[in-house]
């Protein structure tokens, strides 16, 4: 990780923080309707759309992967090296470190269907919660930082994730209607790409 990617001064003094494993285990919920091959592009595709969206923010991409993170190199992400394997290990992790950088994370899913609007959208200062289609997961997850915040992604860690809002006494807001609520993960999923 390059520590001068971590400027202050950058854009809204924001990042957006995106865990990825690598594209060859990805999607294993989809393997059968698509195939290996398939399932594996599709999986480098929407993170690269997420990537995109994200701009101009500043955008980090975590994992313990070499092949994700020169990909993350390749699209002029940065790459931030996690010795863990887990996703709330990898999250805690990337925000314990880049926090002294910035006033805010955005933690964002790399399988978003719709990103359009993650770079330029103003979040308010308070704990976002933006769920997924059915209220229960956390597809995107905004943290002012310096907090003893505990992830907890999972089933229901949208609920979880307010909770901890409330825990710490951090006025939390729970968004269940944004463009950014449909994920692909499941057979199925891929019909909210067709109407992007």
């Amino acid at each position: 990780m390059d520590e001068r990617e971590h400027d202050p001064s950058s854009t809204y003094n924001e990042a957006i923080v995106i865990p990825l494993k690598g594209f060859h285990g990805a999607k294993t919920r989809l393997r059968d309707e698509l195939g290996e091959a398939q399932a594996s592009a599709l999986a480098e595709k929407l993170a690269t759309h997420v990537l995109e969206a994200s701009k101009p923010r500043t955008r980090i991409v975590i994992s313990d992967d070499d092949e994700i993170l020169a990909f993350a190199e390749s699209v002029g992400a940065v790459a931030f090296r996690t010795a863990f394997t887990t996703l709330n290990g990898a999250v805690d992790d990337a925000y314990g470190q880049l926090g002294p950088s910035y006033k805010r994370l955005i933690f964002v899913h790399g399988d978003l269907a719709r990103p359009q609007g993650l770079g330029t959208t103003t979040f308010r200062e308070n704990i976002s919660i933006y769920t997924d289609h059915a209220g229960n997961g956390t597809n995107v997850l905004v943290l002012p930082t310096g907090l003893d915040f505990r992830f907890a992604y999972g089933p229901f860690s949208a609920q979880a994730h307010q909770k901890e809002g409330f825990r710490l006494g951090v006025d939390c807001e729970v968004i269940r209607d944004s463009p950014w609520q449909f994920d692909v993960d499941e057979p199925g999923d891929t019909r909210h790409l067709e109407s992007q």
